[in-house]
């Protein structure tokens, strides 16, 4: 070959995803996606668009601040328009944010084990990495708020382990880290608090929110930050141009405004939680309470988590397995319908038994 790229882009590995099997028999509760229906008004809203008398809006860019769903945004959580910033997914947003942050001069730090994702960013930047490993209890560690990182990231409740930091401690963090600090909640529709209170004091930190998880719209591709005036400056200079299509934008903007099929949604999704975690439990797995849409789960001593998820695979459900040396000996479970947690219950109770 006679050309090369970046170096750090030729030795870095890229982001792997979960399986995506496909399939009318398949189980898939594997990727933290939400089983339950979008909204009512997210069908509409899309029928509505495909209306050949708005084939303008097929024809023209798609709003760039997206307007519409901003609006809504700034009711529902009470920030201001401009502290509103979306991404295509929760990761633009992420994207956004080391591309504003970081440097080979100016590191990343969060605690390990967390979102894969972050260190495939800090790569592609060519930053510098600080991993801290979480406390025995999953609290804040220590060490991580006297790092020097440009860049802080704190996802709570965290993933993989689906475990939860108040926000007070947040907001300890939050003032004694040099930089910014990046809340990833792409998980709080599931946890008893969030932190979006914190940015009536604190001007260095920016929330990550995505449509993914509690909305049913991991399809579409939709995120979005409430952050500090100065941040979101920051970030719309590095988005992409036009960095949302239009059906992105009116569907999350339909599912935003039906709070209450939302909270429907959210409250069956807690409800089967409870209903996996305690049969998990009685079959002898080890698991914290979960503040997530999944569940970490410790198998019994007397099998392997290889061996269960391959069990699991020949009967067409599919879960995760990390392979990695702190978490070889866990499964991640997404909550399913009812009729899916069902069935995996069975087959873990075939495979247990």
């Amino acid at each position: 070959m006679s050309y090369n790229f970046r170096e750090n882009i030729e030795k870095m590995q890229g982001y792997v995803p979960g399986f995506q099997p496909t399939g009318p028999d398949v189980i898939k509760i594997n990727s933290n996606e939400n089983p339950c229906s979008p909204a009512p008004g997210v069908f509409q809203a899309l029928a509505n668009l495909a209306n050949p008398a708005n084939a303008g809006k097929f024809q023209k860019y798609p709003p760039v601040m997206w307007d519409d769903f901003r609006k809504v945004a700034s009711k529902l959580h009470d920030v201001p328009e401009e502290q509103i910033i979306c991404g295509n997914g929760g990761d633009e947003i992420l994207t956004m944010l080391v591309r504003c942050c970081c440097d080979e001069n100016r590191p990343m730090a969060y605690p390990v084990p967390t979102y894969t994702l972050y260190p495939i960013l800090a790569d592609i930047q060519n930053c510098p990495v600080i991993e801290i490993p979480f406390e025995e209890d999953f609290d804040i560690p220590k060490a991580l708020f006297e790092t020097d990182a440009a860049l802080t990231i704190l996802c709570n409740p965290n993933a993989p382990t689906g475990t939860f930091v108040t926000p007070t401690k947040i907001a300890e963090l939050a003032k004694a880290v040099k930089g910014v600090l990046l809340i990833d909640e792409a998980y709080a529709d599931f946890a008893p608090d969030n932190c979006l209170k914190l940015l009536q004091t604190c001007d260095n930190i920016a929330i990550l929110r995505s449509m993914s998880k509690g909305y049913s719209l991991a399809g579409m591709r939709f995120g979005y930050c409430l952050t500090s005036p100065r941040i979101a400056k920051a970030m719309t200079k590095v988005k992409d141009s036009y960095n949302i299509n239009i059906a992105a934008q009116v569907a999350a903007t339909a599912a935003l405004k039906d709070q209450k099929h939302f909270q429907a949604n959210r409250d069956l999704i807690i409800t089967q939680r409870a209903r996996v975690t305690n049969v998990l439990r009685e079959l002898g797995f080890k698991l914290s309470d979960s503040n997530t849409n999944f569940l970490l789960a410790t198998v019994p001593a007397a099998t392997t988590a290889a061996d269960i998820f391959e069990k699991l695979t020949e009967k067409n459900i599919y879960i995760r397995y990390f392979n990695t040396p702190e978490l070889a000996d866990k499964l991640r479970i997404s909550i399913g319908t009812d009729q899916q947690n069902t069935k995996l219950i069975e087959a873990l109770q075939e495979i247990l038994k």
